[in-house]
């Protein structure tokens, strides 16, 4: 499987746990700027080791998470401006713009992980050798 398919497919699975944690929170009135910290919480350590085992195939270090944690900490004011926009300003309902902010979001995220877990230090090479086969 090429890397986009291996990102898309670790994508949708963080994807779907994001929604789910937003969508139940929603059910029972919690506000989605909580929802998207317990969200945070679970979905940096599932998103970080499914993306160095098998996104990128890296042996995974402290480094490599600290850079993906940061990163992906990154994503919580950006999703948190889009819910604000579509819930507060346009009135859809969580579980339309949850969704979509999770689409919008998906550019942010390929770059991000990328940076993270693959960085290429000044002679070029990634700084964390695949693991072996």
């Amino acid at each position: 499987m090429k890397l986009p398919a291996r990102f898309l497919l670790v994508g949708l699975l963080c994807a779907l746990v994001h929604n789910a944690i937003l969508l139940t929170a929603d059910r029972f009135a919690i506000h989605y700027v909580i929802s998207c910290v317990i969200s945070y919480s679970v979905v940096v350590v599932l998103g970080f080791a499914l993306h160095v085992h098998f996104t990128f195939q890296q042996a995974p270090s402290f480094q490599q998470f600290w850079r993906y944690a940061v990163s992906m900490a990154a994503n919580y004011p950006i999703t948190l401006a889009l819910l604000f926009v579509m819930c507060d300003v346009a009135r859809l309902p969580v579980a339309i713009a949850a969704p979509v902010a999770t689409v919008l979001m998906m550019a942010w995220n390929f770059a991000a992980s990328r940076w993270a877990i693959v960085r290429k230090p000044a002679g070029g090479a990634p700084s964390s050798s695949p693991r072996s086969p």
